[in-house]
């Protein structure tokens, strides 16, 4: 820990942990989760409810402050005074490990810009859990947090994820999700996908299948829970006129001809410039 003064008295200043909890199932935190949530001075929470209820169940009796999206500002500098006091604070999200698609990079960023030390209590995260029970390659594998909310932002976020073989885990709602298949379908094609929702809660429920499948079965569903979608994209194998019909089929949708011709061009490997005049006879011949 660092040690700060005017060389007449010291102050050790305090470690800011960064504590994984349960996404569902209660019975998922670690020992030392437990034990360094009893011994900090505060625990800054995303959810005071949330934490009332892990806290009843374990006996922990720290107190503890809502630290979230919209009073991540406000509550900083107030957590940082703490830290530079000398005194512990741990931070936690509702499920999960905070700072990954949670509240919590703001104040770690701060602690390690003051040379707080900040030490991870690792344990559940999402990402992880249904990766490891996707059945789906590891070679390659990227997470990138929730879903974009219209369906044109949402087309061009997919259209990213062109250009090989590789996994992708993202969130979604489940009102959203319905949507977000169909578009996944139209950009990437019917590709592999692991869709769970509840994981270790009573009702989990994790499907697997082409995006066809998946949306089949909660097609006349009305879902309950986030959803974590695993993706595996599909690289090659691209016949005769394939890029043609693409690029066709991405203008129609009205996806911006710039992006498309970024994104088909790195999916078929061929130059930017060549899918780029291609784009433009199909534009001229649509009357798009």
């Amino acid at each position: 820990m660092e040690k700060k003064g005017d060389g007449k008295r010291l102050i050790q200043s305090g470690t800011l942990f960064v504590v994984a909890t349960p996404i569902g199932n209660l019975e998922d935190i670690t020992l030392r989760a437990i034990r360094v949530l009893k011994e900090v001075s505060l625990v800054a929470v995303e959810d005071t409810r949330v934490a009332r209820k892990l806290f009843n169940h374990y006996g922990i009796n720290t107190p503890y402050t809502s630290y979230f999206e919209h009073n991540e500002k406000k509550k900083a500098p107030i957590i940082m005074e703490k830290l530079s006091n000398g005194e512990d604070v741990a931070l936690i999200s509702d499920a999960g490990t905070p700072g990954i698609s949670d509240p919590g990079f703001r104040l770690i960023r701060l602690a390690v810009e003051s040379s707080i030390n900040v030490t991870p209590v690792p344990g559940p995260s999402a990402p992880a859990a249904i990766l490891s029970i996707s059945g789906l390659p590891f070679d390659r594998v990227t997470f990138l947090g929730f879903v974009p909310h219209g369906r044109a932002a949402r087309k061009r976020f997919l259209l990213d994820l062109l250009g090989g073989e590789e996994t992708f885990v993202i969130f979604d709602s489940t009102r959203r999700i319905k949507a977000t298949l169909k578009d996944i379908i139209e950009v990437l094609g019917d590709v592999e996908v692991v869709a769970a929702r509840e994981v270790t809660k009573l009702h989990e429920e994790i499907i697997r299948g082409r995006a066809s499948n998946v949306a089949a079965d909660i097609a006349s569903r009305e879902l309950k829970g986030e959803i974590t979608l695993v993706i595996r994209t599909e690289g090659g194998g691209h016949g005769e006129g394939a890029l043609t019909a693409h690029l066709e089929d991405f203008l129609k949708s009205g996806l911006p001809l710039k992006e498309v011709v970024k994104a088909l061009s790195r999916e078929y490997g061929v130059p930017r410039s060549e899918a780029y005049k291609e784009a433009l006879v199909i534009k001229k011949r649509l009357g798009l």
